[in-house]
């Protein structure tokens, strides 16, 4: 079977060798010394001054929602996973949905401005698949309106743009460390800030408001992470150079093997690094792409349809006309990558693609027979 992702794991003595340490000390969670660890190291990887490591990709937004008071109406991409509307929501924000550049995926800037009204208090974009958002553009509306910006960078680990970490931009910026990110520590997330007081609130919001054994300053929750979590992100750290670096080589070879078919990737950031955390492609119409989800999965082959629905369409918020990501919905499907995957399997995969759309290349028919 070739799932649509695994997760990385190193050498398990890496790992044993942390753990080993645990168990000496036990001390399990509670901002254990491998959880300020990671984050001492993080900081220094992706250049930041101010992170914390929390529970999870969504627990980081609902800290950042939380942080910087937001109220009333956030927009934000009907083009993401469900964390993103699901945070805001659960915050108490209605989420408002501003459509989407159909050629990079990300929010539309030129859409937001328009659904501006005196209950906006945010903006919440995402980087989708590690694309970098417009965030100049994004920046110079939320400065003219008062109004402050998240980015979910639940894909984005190590994405730059003009040279500085995607997550210095915006008020805060979350990441997710889940099991099938490049970068994982099985669960886990991340926020990071520019503004110290910022940070002072959001540590305080992450263990339940203490700011002593006995005493408390305003409402928390726990979203602290363990000392095994963090022990899975050192271990993992050392290998995000070539992790990434076989992510590019076998996007390569998907780009090889498809050029010339009927299909689209989103249009990369200018100014921005890419870290191949997906490989999503836009096919013609839904009815192709389901036809090539099925032969695909006749064969053990399982990519996933990324993002869909269209968040718009949730049962549990106002539905916003978001036509170009519904149609990108409608579309969008990622193929097979992670870091185990050979090149024999992505020929495999893009062979019974374009044996699906019984595809010529010029005037040549494909040699179909698979690999063995």
């Amino acid at each position: 079977m070739i799932p649509v992702t695994k997760p990385f794991l190193p050498p398990k003595e890496d790992f044993d060798q942390l753990v080993a340490g645990i168990w000496q000390r036990n001390w399990l969670t509670n901002e254990g010394p491998l959880s300020s660890k990671l984050e001492l190291e993080l900081k220094k990887i992706l250049g930041q001054e101010h992170l914390l490591f929390v529970t999870n990709g969504t627990i980081a937004l609902q800290l950042a929602i939380r942080a910087l008071g937001l109220t009333g109406e956030v927009i934000t991409t009907p083009f993401s996973y469900v964390a993103t509307t699901s945070s805001l929501v659960w915050e108490g924000c209605e989420p408002v949905f501003a459509d989407i550049d159909p050629l990079t995926l990300n929010i539309d800037p030129s859409a937001i401005e328009a659904l501006i009204t005196p209950r906006t208090s945010g903006i919440l974009a995402t980087h989708v698949f590690g694309n970098s958002c417009d965030v100049e553009a994004i920046q110079e509306i939320a400065d003219r309106h008062g109004l402050k910006v998240i980015y979910d960078g639940a894909h984005a680990f190590g994405v730059n743009y003009k040279g500085e970490s995607i997550f210095s931009y915006g008020d805060i910026s979350t990441c997710s460390f889940h099991a099938t990110k490049l970068f994982h520590t099985i669960e886990g997330g991340a926020v990071m800030t520019k503004d110290p007081e910022l940070l002072r609130k959001m540590s305080l919001f992450r263990s339940f408001g203490h700011t002593s054994a006995t005493s408390f300053e305003g409402v928390g929750i726990n979203g602290k992470n363990s000392e095994f979590h963090a022990a899975m992100g050192l271990a993992n750290l050392n290998h995000i150079p070539q992790i990434i670096a076989r992510r590019k080589k076998l996007s390569k070879l998907y780009d090889k093997w498809l050029q010339g078919f009927d299909c689209k990737l989103p249009r990369k950031q200018e100014g921005a690094t890419y870290n191949y955390a997906y490989y999503p492609i836009l096919l013609s119409s839904e009815k192709e792409l389901k036809g090539i989800i099925d032969a695909l999965n006749r064969s053990d082959v399982y990519p996933r349809r990324y993002f869909y629905p269209s968040l718009s369409q949730l049962d549990y918020v106002n539905n916003w006309p978001t036509p170009r990501a519904d149609d990108a919905a409608s579309r969008i499907l990622c193929l097979p990558l992670y870091h185990e995957l050979s090149e024999e399997e992505v020929e495999l995969i893009c062979r019974l693609i374009l044996r699906e759309k019984r595809y010529k290349v010029g005037s040549k028919k494909l040699n179909l027979k698979m690999p063995a």
